[in-house]
C-alpha cells in the first residue's frame, strides 16, 4: 500500500523544519554594526551603572516596594503618583509610533533588549567557539572532549552573565550593595532569589537559544507593525532593478545581461533572523541593517556601487526618489501628529515634575459619627490626616481650615513629618452650631511647611452640623 503526499504537507512540513533550523550568524563589520555597538554600551552602561550610584546616603534609583516609595535621583514617588506612570507609558508608546512610522523596526535592530542581549551573547560565543563555519562545524562534530570543553566554556560564561543581569534587575527593587552581600552568604530573601533565577534564567535562554524565535513567533510587535508602516516609511530594502538578474562576477570581469548582486548570499549569512532579504519585505526582518553593511563590502570589492541593499522607502524605491525627496516625506501628517502629541505629553510631564509640591495630603473623616456635640454646645468633626513628606529631610508643617465662621482646630496645629516618610493624625475641627447651615458644609483644610510658605497643599472635606430644634 502506497501512500502520497499532498503539496500542502510537503510546504506545512517544510515551514515546521525551518522554524526548528538553527541560524548561524556570521560576524559583520560596518557603519550600522558600530551603531548597535554603541546602543549594546548605553543600554548596558545605564542597567548595570545606575543601581550603584549613589544620592543623599541612599541609591540614587530604588522601587522600594515593601515601603511603597520610588526613589528617582531626588525624586521621590509614592503609588498616588500613578500618573507619572501613565505619562511614562504613553511616552513610550508614542515614540515606539513616532520611530516606527519613520524607520520601521529600528528600536527592534538597535536597542530592543532581546537585540542587545543576543548581541552580547553571539559575541561570547563567538569568542569561545569560533566564527560561523567554525561554529557549525562544531555542531556537527561527534562528541568529543574538545567539544564539551568548549561547551562547558560557553555555557558558564553564558550562565555567569545571565546571573549577573538578574542580580542587577533585582537591585533596582532591594537596595544592591546588601543584597549583593547577603546572596554571598546565602541569606537571601526568598523572593529575590526567585526573581534572580527567574530573570538570569528568562536571559540565558531567550539570547542564548531561543534568539530570532522571539523576535518571529513571540514578540506581538512583530505582528502588528505592519499597521504602523506606509509607503513611506524608511524600511531594508534589496534594489531588485539593480540586482536582477543576479549571478557571480569579479571586479576585473563584468557579465553582460547580468545585475549588481553577485548572489553571494552575505546578506543571509549575517540576518540573525535567517531572512533573505531579496525576497522582499517579510515581517521577520528587524531592522538591524547588518545585510547593508555586508552588502557594501561586496559592492566595494566588485567595483559596483553601495547601496544595493539600504535603508529607503517603497514610494522612493518605485520612483527613483533622491534623498532630498525622501527626507521632505519624512513630515507627512501621521509623522506630525505622532510628533506633537509625544512633545506635548513630555512638556506636560516635565513641567508638573518642575512644579511638584514635595507633600501629598489626604483627608478622611472618621467613620466612628457624624459630628458630636462636645463643651459649651460646640460642634466637633473628626478627621484622619496622612500627610507625605517627599523631601529628605524632617519637616514640620501648620494645619489650617477655613470655609465656616468660628471654625478651628483643637488638636495641635503643627505636624512633625520625618523625611521621604508619612504621618496619620487625628485632627479634631470644631465650630458653634450656627456657623453654618444644618447639614454638610464644604470646608478646606491646608498643610503648610514652616520653613517655606510656597510648600502647600489643601484638601477639600465637609463639616456637618446637625439641625438645631428649639
Amino acid at each position: 500500500m502506497s501512500t502520497s503526499t499532498s503539496p500542502g504537507s510537503k510546504r506545512q512540513e517544510q515551514l515546521l523544519l525551518e522554524v526548528s533550523r538553527k541560524v548561524y550568524m556570521r560576524s559583520v563589520t560596518g557603519l550600522f554594526a558600530k551603531w548597535r555597538w554603541i546602543f549594546v554600551w548605553l543600554t548596558q552602561v545605564l542597567f548595570y551603572g545606575l543601581p550603584w550610584l549613589s544620592w543623599n546616603d541612599r541609591q540614587a534609583v530604588l522601587f522600594d516596594l515593601a515601603a511603597r516609595k520610588f526613589h528617582i535621583f531626588g525624586l521621590i514617588l509614592y503609588p498616588q503618583d500613578f500618573i507619572y506612570l501613565a505619562a511614562l507609558l504613553i511616552i513610550s508608546a508614542m515614540s515606539l509610533f513616532l520611530f516606527t512610522a519613520v524607520a520601521g523596526r529600528v528600536w527592534c535592530g538597535f536597542a530592543c533588549p532581546q537585540t542587545v542581549y543576543t548581541e552580547i551573547f553571539m559575541w561570547i560565543e563567538r569568542k569561545i567557539e569560533g566564527d560561523r563555519a567554525r561554529r557549525m562545524k562544531l555542531d556537527a562534530s561527534a562528541f568529543s572532549a574538545h567539544k564539551l570543553r568548549l561547551k562547558i566554556a560557553k555555557h558558564g560564561a553564558w550562565i555567569a552573565f545571565a546571573l549577573w543581569t538578574g542580580i542587577t534587575f533585582v537591585g533596582y527593587f532591594t537596595p544592591i550593595r546588601d543584597m549583593l552581600g547577603q546572596f554571598v552568604t546565602l541569606s537571601l530573601g526568598s523572593w529575590q532569589m526567585f526573581w534572580i533565577v527567574f530573570y538570569g534564567f528568562a536571559t540565558y535562554g531567550n539570547a542564548g537559544f531561543l534568539r530570532e524565535q522571539v523576535c518571529k513567533y513571540m514578540c506581538p510587535y512583530a505582528r502588528f507593525q505592519g499597521v504602523m508602516f506606509d509607503n513611506d516609511t524608511w524600511v531594508i530594502t534589496y534594489d531588485p532593478g539593480r540586482g536582477e538578474p543576479r549571478g557571480a562576477r569579479s571586479k576585473k570581469s563584468s557579465v553582460e545581461g547580468r545585475g549588481d548582486c553577485v548572489d553571494c548570499s552575505l546578506c543571509v549569512q549575517v540576518c540573525p533572523t535567517g531572512i533573505d532579504i531579496r525576497d522582499g519585505q517579510q515581517y521577520e526582518c528587524i531592522g538591524c541593517a547588518a545585510c547593508i553593511d555586508a552588502c557594501d563590502q561586496v559592492m566595494e570589492k566588485v567595483g559596483s556601487p553601495k547601496g544595493l541593499i539600504r535603508y529607503d522607502t517603497l514610494n522612493g524605491m518605485e520612483n527613483g526618489w533622491t534623498r532630498a525627496q525622501l527626507w521632505r516625506r519624512v513630515f507627512r501628517p501621521r509623522i506630525l501628529i505622532y510628533s506633537v502629541i509625544l512633545l506635548t505629553v513630555t512638556g506636560v510631564l516635565i513641567g508638573h515634575i518642575a512644579t511638584r509640591v514635595p507633600v501629598m495630603l489626604d483627608v478622611m473623616r472618621d467613620r466612628g459619627a457624624l459630628s458630636r456635640e462636645v463643651k459649651n454646645g460646640v460642634i466637633e468633626n473628626v478627621y484622619r490626616l496622612n500627610l507625605i513628606n517627599s523631601a529628605e529631610f524632617d519637616r514640620t508643617f501648620k494645619v489650617s481650615v477655613t470655609g465656616l465662621p468660628t471654625l478651628h482646630i483643637d488638636t495641635v496645629d503643627t505636624i512633625e513629618v520625618a523625611s521621604a516618610s508619612n504621618r496619620t493624625i487625628a485632627l479634631r475641627v470644631r465650630a458653634e452650631p450656627d456657623a453654618g447651615d444644618a447639614g454638610s458644609n464644604l470646608i478646606m483644610i491646608a498643610v503648610e511647611a514652616v520653613d517655606d510658605s510656597s510648600v502647600v497643599q489643601t484638601s477639600k472635606t465637609s463639616f456637618f452640623l446637625p439641625e438645631m430644634f428649639e
